[in-house]
């Protein structure tokens, strides 16, 4: 079976070298491509695909669709939607948990080599588990020895607060109310022992919750 592949990447060098690189197997077909979140979940619910390669960081700014909302909301569309397989540079916990809980099938990383790129694909696309071994070491560390535990969408606001955003901007990037983002920080602030924004971000980063 061929499997049809949509590619999501915001840079076009990066998208056309992943094109290319997939044009070389002969069983893996490109059947579209977008730069943005809002555009790859609109093909996807257009275009018969097995599966999204989705790059995590889409743009900047307030309201733009991530890659792991996009997951979210493609894999909500139901059973027949396709699979999705991260793609990214980014392996910190908030991103690993936050795009699995999305729904991703599998998460690699993009020095991630040809062969294990391609073989990852034909993995998640028929529904298996694709991870990277970076990412499989972080997880199994997370089970073994949890310490600290942020929930998906707690990461995602201490990611937020680390990029320098309100609690309104985080809002809107989440689309929750400001109400549920204070909720979060509350429980955010707790779990951490944290006494400000900055105390949360500078122990989340100590932890290697997010970005470093």
């Amino acid at each position: 079976m061929t499997v049809r592949v949509l590619v999501c990447d915001d840079h076009p060098v990066v998208r056309a070298g992943i094109t290319a690189l997939l044009a070389t197997d002969q069983g893996i077909d490109v059947v579209g491509e977008a730069a943005t979140g809002e555009e790859v979940v609109r093909l996807a619910a257009q275009v018969p695909a097995h599966l999204v390669l989705m790059d995590l960081q889409l743009g900047s700014g307030d309201g733009v669709v991530h890659g792991a909302e996009a997951t979210r909301r493609i894999r909500s569309a139901g059973p027949d939607a396709p699979h999705v397989l991260v793609l990214t540079n980014y392996d910190s916990d908030a991103d690993v948990v936050t795009a699995i809980e999305a729904g991703a099938s599998g998460y690699l990383l993009k020095d991630t080599p040809p062969d294990q790129l391609l073989d990852g694909i034909r993995r998640a696309a028929a529904g298996e588990t694709a991870l990277s071994p970076d990412v499989t070491a972080m997880l199994m560390q997370r089970m073994r020895a949890p310490g600290v535990s942020l929930s998906a969408r707690e990461l995602e606001v201490v990611e937020a607060v680390a990029d320098g955003l309100s609690n309104a901007q985080i809002a809107a990037r989440l689309f929750v109310s400001e109400s549920t983002v204070k909720t979060h920080l509350v429980h955010v602030f707790e779990k951490l022992g944290a006494r400000s924004r900055t105390d949360a971000v500078a122990k989340a980063r100590e932890a290697g919750l997010i970005r470093g």
